[in-house]
């Protein structure tokens, strides 16, 4: 069993037990999340919303809050000697375990 949830602006295909890694969510390690946002829900027949599936949920536990590894950007202009800028940035994350889905 499947489905592909919305969050963060992207779409996931997710499972049960699965863990994924989403945009950073306001919420706690330990709590549990409820996505309500759901595009498809497969089991022994697929159903496809129109957006978005009636009456589908997924719910996961949050495991840990964090940050991405470091990603290095550098702009430059050739032939110009003085434009040059080096920018890091690190990309807040929520992990997820997927424990149940709906619908």
């Amino acid at each position: 069993m499947y489905a592909v949830i919305e969050t963060g602006g992207k779409q996931l295909k997710v499972e049960i037990g699965m863990p994924i890694y989403v945009e950073k969510l306001e919420v706690v390690s330990g709590d549990v999340v409820t996505f309500d946002k759901v595009l498809v829900v497969s089991d022994k027949t697929t159903k496809v919303g129109t957006p978005y599936v009636k009456g589908a949920t997924v719910t996961a536990k949050v495991e840990k809050q964090g940050k991405a590894k470091k990603i290095i950007i550098i702009k430059y202009k050739p032939k110009k000697g003085s434009t040059r800028r080096k920018q890091g940035h690190r990309q807040p994350y929520t992990k997820l375990i997927i424990e149940t889905i709906e619908g």
